[in-house]
């Protein structure tokens, strides 16, 4: 009678958990939460500024190139590359070249949109593109003034593309280049520093 009671027992417990144990378990991943950003202006001797969020760390970029800078986030474990480059009689050669850049992501990209930026007042102009899928870099951009300055960026983290996993550090770097580009303005007045190398530390 004691053996039929643990062998029912046991029994009852493979009857009862059999049904969850068949069951698929949901795809999930992680919840992230970033802090709420807070805006700095960084002022350099190059011959743009920006604001960049609090969190994040203004290095000097790892290709020696004058006033080409990189954005790390630690926290996110991304970057924001910017390059800079003065305009030469060559403004439709740079255009051609930052308009192809997010071309390069289409193979894996589900899908890429452009948007324009104007602001006649800061004299910028330039297109914010935003990258679904799991290309290299979720977004990219561009500004100048049309006349002296160009300015490129784009976003990349240390890790393999995983769109699903990355896109709420995405979203948020999204947003902050959207900031850097309303918030750069020109500096007509340094144009002969930016020919220093190592000027940030």
């Amino acid at each position: 009678m004691k053996y039929s009671l643990i062998l029912i027992a046991i029994a009852c417990m493979f009857v009862g958990c059999g049904d969850d144990a068949v069951q698929p378990k949901p795809k999930a991943f992680l919840a992230l939460e970033y802090p709420d950003p807070v805006y700095k202006k960084i002022d350099f001797p190059c011959s743009y500024s920006f604001e960049i969020n609090d969190i994040a760390i203004l290095k000097d970029g790892k290709v020696k190139q004058p006033c080409w800078v990189n954005i790390e986030y630690p926290l996110l474990d991304g970057t924001i590359f910017i390059t800079y480059q003065p305009v030469h009689d060559n403004l439709k050669e740079l255009l051609m070249d930052a308009q192809k850049l997010p071309l390069e992501h289409t193979v894996k990209a589900d899908e890429i949109e452009g948007d324009t930026y104007i602001n006649k007042k800061k004299r910028a102009y330039g297109t914010f593109y935003e990258v679904s899928g799991n290309a290299a870099s979720q977004a990219q951009f561009y500004v100048t003034d049309s006349v002296n300055h160009f300015i490129t960026g784009s976003i990349y983290f240390r890790s393999k593309p995983n769109y699903d996993s990355i896109v709420p550090a995405a979203n948020y770097l999204k947003n902050d280049i959207k900031h850097l580009m309303e918030s750069l303005t020109w500096k007509e007045d340094s144009l002969s520093s930016q020919l220093k190398e190592g000027i940030l530390k």
